[in-house]
């Protein structure tokens, strides 16, 4: 349904500043036309989930005045009608505005009401006579609607894309968890050799960071649900009705099955964006965990002859262009840059967070583009890294058993029985003769043969406690 704007025909639209050229099948309007104008900075242009969510309001707004009686049926029918159509994604071309614009989202509002305004020219047999500022944004103001949209389209992306796919991610986690369960290999601490683990283990790790980060995504939803509408201007609701924001935050929980509500406080949601710093901080936490699993993945996989070796990750594409044969893990490299990405999100969210000045926060826009890039990022990678990554790569058990044997560490079981000292000249004889540590502790305690199998097995190390007491030799 998206008409490409022809960039040479114009016709001249007027708003409160005076005329301008528009391009001649553009539905936008002049206010678009002179933000266009003023910031042609990045080229960046806001996400599908905010144009969702701003159409969804555009759309409540319509039905909630309808309802009050302060908007006739025939224009609350054509406006409804046009700002599906935004939702649905039907006239994202017509939103042209840079990101880097004015503070508060005033020209990206105003974009939305004059593409509202014309589709709905377009829809009606005659003329309605809807105007973008009295009847697309009755009862609003920028300076609500844009934080609502934050939280509005935030709180879909979160839990239309972000939580199902950490769910797939630690799903996909806990099934390789049971299938390594018997894969008993070496622990580290320090990048240094430690106690046997079992991968099982390991990787049930991973799973619970990610199970508990979708907790903490879901313990932000009570202040997400806050919606700043009915505030307007500055938080009191001038020419508003005042039962305007309940209303149509209950609209749009209807329209989205989301548990919206009017923020309890008007002044608090349109002046700080502290729920967004909270969302991103979650975010973040979420990235410096995926970009510990990421990184294990690496690790594990280095090699194939130099490295650990431990396993194989998915062959997915050639390594080098200079050296035949390498592959290396493409999907965690791949995961820790969106990770880098996120984390830097933050910071701009976080800056942005602390610009609300008095009654307005004036860097909405960076700290939405932000925001909601960081969520789509994560939700994405998240599956790629469990279906491109951890669903198929395979375990060199020979390779790992082996290290296990030889592990000079394994001798910290036999402490509680020889003593620290004692069991430490042991790992440093084994170390330097490269031998098994059962081996050695046979020469150097009075510990049978059958008792040094029992103290030392690898996979009873992995369950903790102490294997015997007393004595040593």
């Amino acid at each position: 349904m998206t008409t490409p704007v022809d960039k040479g025909a114009t016709r001249i639209e007027r708003d409160s500043m005076g005329e301008m050229q528009v391009p001649a099948n553009a539905l936008y309007g002049a206010s678009t036309a002179r933000a266009i104008e003023n910031f042609p900075i990045s080229n960046l242009r806001f996400q599908r989930s905010f144009l969702r969510a701003l159409g969804l309001i555009k759309l409540a707004a319509a039905q909630v005045n309808e309802e009050l009686g302060l908007l006739d049926h025939e224009k609350a029918r054509l406006i409804k009608e046009a700002a599906l159509e935004v939702a649905e994604g039907h006239w994202d071309a017509e939103f042209p505005i840079d990101v880097f614009q004015t503070g508060s989202g005033t020209s990206t509002n105003m974009n939305a009401n004059e593409v509202i305004t014309s589709r709905c020219r377009q829809l009606a047999e005659n003329d309605p006579g809807i105007n973008p500022n009295d009847h697309v944004n009755m009862g609003q103001s920028s300076n609500d609607v844009i934080p609502a949209a934050i939280h509005v389209a935030a709180y879909m992306e979160v839990h239309d894309s972000l939580l199902p796919a950490l769910k797939h991610l630690e799903e996909t986690l806990r099934r390789r968890a049971e299938d390594t369960h018997d894969v008993v290999k070496t622990g580290r601490t320090h990048l240094m050799d430690a106690m046997p683990v079992r991968m099982g283990q390991q990787i049930s790790g991973w799973a619970t960071q990610v199970a508990h980060a979708r907790q903490r995504l879901e313990a932000t939803g009570p202040r997400l649900s806050q919606l700043a509408l009915g505030g307007t201007a500055v938080g009191t609701g001038i020419n508003a009705h005042p039962e305007f924001g309940r209303r149509i935050a209950a609209v749009l929980a209807k329209l989205t099955g989301l548990p919206f509500v009017e923020a309890e406080n008007h002044f608090e949601a349109q002046a700080a964006m502290d729920t967004a710093v909270e969302l991103s901080g979650q975010l973040k936490a979420y990235a410096a965990g995926l970009i510990k699993i990421a990184n294990d993945l690496r690790w594990m996989n280095s090699g194939p002859q130099a490295g650990l070796g431990e396993i194989v990750l998915p062959a997915l594409q050639p390594g080098s262009s200079i050296m035949p044969g390498k592959i290396n893990p493409v999907i965690p490299e791949a995961t820790m840059m969106v990770c880098a990405q996120v984390i830097g999100n933050d910071l701009t969210v976080t800056i942005g967070a602390q610009l609300g000045n008095f009654e307005l926060n004036v860097m909405l826009p960076v700290i939405l583009y932000n925001l909601l890039q960081s969520i789509e990022l994560l939700a994405s990678v998240s599956r790629v890294l469990a279906d491109k990554a951890v669903a198929g790569f395979t375990v060199n058990r020979a390779m790992i058993a082996d290290q296990v044997e030889k592990n000079p560490i394994m001798v910290t079981a036999l402490n509680p029985i020889i003593g620290y000292q004692n069991a430490a000249k042991i790992a440093k004889r084994a170390y330097a003769e490269g031998r098994r540590v059962k081996d050695v502790a046979r020469e150097m305690t009075s510990l049978s043969a059958e008792e040094l199998d029992h103290l030392l097995d690898p996979a009873d190390l992995t369950e903790g406690g102490i294997k015997g007491g007393g004595g040593g030799g």
